[in-house]
């Protein structure tokens, strides 16, 4: 037997991803019993005693909702005559069309984080948390303008922005995160924009260089104008790390923050006199959330890679000679097999951070408050639950989610939802209205989904309340306060699906093949175009996992697309909406419908567990003139 069909057979031992494919599996007459009789596991899996560090050597304790809540500052525009070099128009695709009117800078760099004020992530100063208090204590970190997350970005549909951002990070060998690559990418995502701006994974940049990025900041299908009820409006976009083949480390060194949509509806404006106007929760009222798992060393330092059960990182060795390890392409290999450690299932941490910060609280008024909730990643998967611990003594309860948008599009219409489930990438807005609670009461949030060890997926098991995760805790202070904030009964309607447009269909399978994860069977060329989408068509796409025991969050570049079926079903509510990320569970199927406008060039389709994206399931796809598609 070939050890590409033992991988697809599923053999598991403890932690390892290699479950049977749900189409095509091999069939053999008898199973071999020993690596005698011909099956030759070295390599393969890890041993049934195998565990990973985050159980072995776990992050150090801390007293969970002790440390407040980071909220990021929103970024301030700068005088673009400082740029220096200046600008070239002429490397950005409409530039003219689309001047920009406000110009920001960021500065990428390293410094110490306090992810907690207790020992040993912070210096024992009760409350000081992030960059405050001594500056020689924290997790050594990457970020934007010396924070992380960077700043939040406020910005306007109609509006269009430009943002230089400046690599000012230790070179390769030199600096104190050494588990990244200090040649980032950033990518705005799901914005609509073009190509040379959007921060695909091809387009790093190395320490003392600089990229630029011009969001032109219209709705898709509209760059010549648009009304306030557009139905292509989104609302919460995020920006991470990118960058090829190290994604997952990037974006864990510290690269994510929000970048923030509004326009005449949702207009940032609680107090808004237009009738057209939501009146969402604003300004303190409207607070991003990102979430984070982290492992730590004992010494409060970041973790990566929990594969580590002896506590020392891989030290491969070049052999003598090389040798076959059942890669698919049968090409030897000369390096030690310890490498084999290095994580490309996924990556977990045993502590959820919000914000970068370590299982925070956050005093609230009793008020409604609007809660932008995003999965960062690298790996986990998120069910989250609203806890409620009265501060009478009476027994604590579960409450709703109030739920407003899905993947940073509003919904038709609110949803009340007792769980949130929450995907890498995923993004979910949410209303607490914290009025119905009393002076006292927490509110708490926990997540109850069980992940697998080694990262790849969920176990299909729901954590009981003893082994929960906390994840933050809001703190219901003082009397009600005057509230003008609304809960609309209607928001966005759904762009018409229109059938006539469809050019053609695609089917990419997901799959994982020796130890690498692929994409209808082939790992990402950056130089190969696997898909040519001609600029103003429609396609219908479906995702399909072959694998029973591993998921993933599927993300497409440049623009929202509606789902049509997910297993052969209608979406239910919360999927019926405009959406950039496919949950892809173990032997899921999900088609739906996508166009493609406005710009020319490269992007991108991966899975969002960033660790498989970079191992290597990911495609490349462009948007071609008309006549020149696949």
């Amino acid at each position: 037997m070939k050890r590409r069909d033992a991988l697809k057979l599923g053999f598991g031992a403890a932690g390892a991803t290699v479950a049977a494919t749900q189409a095509g599996a091999v069939e053999i007459e008898q199973w071999p019993e020993t690596p005698e009789d011909g099956l030759t596991q070295s390599g393969l899996v890890f041993p049934d005693t195998f565990q990973p560090s985050i159980v072995t050597d776990p992050s150090p304790h801390v007293e969970p909702f002790t440390a407040p809540l980071n909220i990021m500052p929103v970024a301030e525009p700068v005088d673009p005559d400082t740029y220096d070099p200046p600008i070239e128009p002429a490397r950005h695709q409409r530039f003219d069309d689309f001047p920009p009117q406000k110009h920001y800078e960021e500065v990428l760099s390293e410094f110490r984080w306090k992810y907690h004020w207790q020992p040993p992530y912070g210096d024992g100063t009760p409350d000081v948390v992030g960059k405050d208090g001594d500056p020689d204590i924290g997790s050594w970190h990457w970020g934007f303008n010396g924070i992380t997350p960077g700043e939040t970005y406020h910005a306007y549909y109609g509006e269009p922005v430009f943002l230089r951002r400046n690599n000012l990070l230790p070179v390769v060998g030199a600096g104190n995160v050494q588990f990244a690559l200090p040649s980032p990418t950033i990518h705005l995502h799901n914005a609509h924009t073009a190509s040379e701006s959007d921060g695909i994974p091809q387009d790093f940049f190395n320490s003392g260089e600089f990229w630029d990025h011009h969001y032109a900041n219209f709705p898709a299908g509209s760059p010549n104008g648009w009304d306030a009820y557009n139905t292509e409006i989104m609302n919460t976009l995020w920006y991470h790390d990118h960058r090829l083949d190290f994604t997952a480390t990037n974006v864990y060194a510290g690269f994510s923050g929000f970048y923030l949509l509004f326009d005449e509806r949702d207009s940032n404006n609680e107090r808004d006199r237009n009738r057209k106007a939501f009146r969402l929760p604003s300004g303190k009222y409207d607070i991003p959330l990102i979430m984070h798992d982290v492992q730590f060393q004992q010494n409060g330092q970041v973790r990566w890679d929990f594969f580590l059960p002896d506590g020392d990182q891989p030290n491969p060795e070049e052999r003598s000679a090389p040798v076959d390890v059942g890669n698919s392409q049968l090409t030897p290999d000369t390096y030690d097999s310890n490498r084999l450690q290095y994580t490309t299932q996924g990556m977990i941490g045993d502590k959820i951070t919000v914000n970068r910060i370590i299982q925070p609280y956050l005093d609230v008024d009793r008020r409604k408050y609007r809660f932008r909730f995003l999965n960062g990643g690298p790996s986990r998967l998120y069910r989250l639950r609203l806890r409620v611990v009265p501060g009478d003594g009476g027994d604590p309860y579960y409450d709703d989610w109030i739920v407003l948008s899905n993947d940073g599009n509003l919904l038709e219409r609110p949803l009340t939802e007792s769980t949130l489930n929450i995907w890498v990438a995923n993004r979910f807005d949410v209303i607490v209205d914290f009025s119905k609670y009393r002076d006292g009461d927490k509110i708490q949030v926990w997540n109850d989904l069980e992940i697998r060890d080694d990262g790849a997926g969920p176990t299909g098991y729901t954590l009981d309340q003893a082994n929960m995760m906390p994840v933050m805790e809001f703190r219901a202070k003082g009397g009600r306060v005057r509230d003008p904030s609304r809960i609309p009964r209607t928001m966005r309607q759904l762009p018409t699906v229109d059938m006539s447009e469809v050019r053609r269909e695609r089917l990419f399978v997901f799959d994982y093949d020796n130890g690498l994860w692929t994409v209808n069977g082939r790992l990402m060329d950056p130089n190969r175009v696997d898909a040519k989408i001609e600029q103003g068509s429609a396609e219908i796409w479906t995702f399909r996992n072959e694998g029973n025991a591993w998921a993933h969050p599927v993300h497409t570049h440049f623009e929202e697309f509606q789902i049509l079926e997910v297993n052969g079903r209608p979406p239910s509510a919360v999927e019926r909406s405009r959406k950039d990320v496919v949950s892809l569970g173990p032997g899921d199927e999900v088609t739906f419908y996508g166009r493609w406008r406005d710009f020319f060039g490269k992007h991108v389709m991966h899975c969002h567990n960033v660790v498989h994206e970079d191992h290597a399931m990911m495609i490349r796809w462009d948007i071609v003139e008309p006549g020149q598609g696949d």
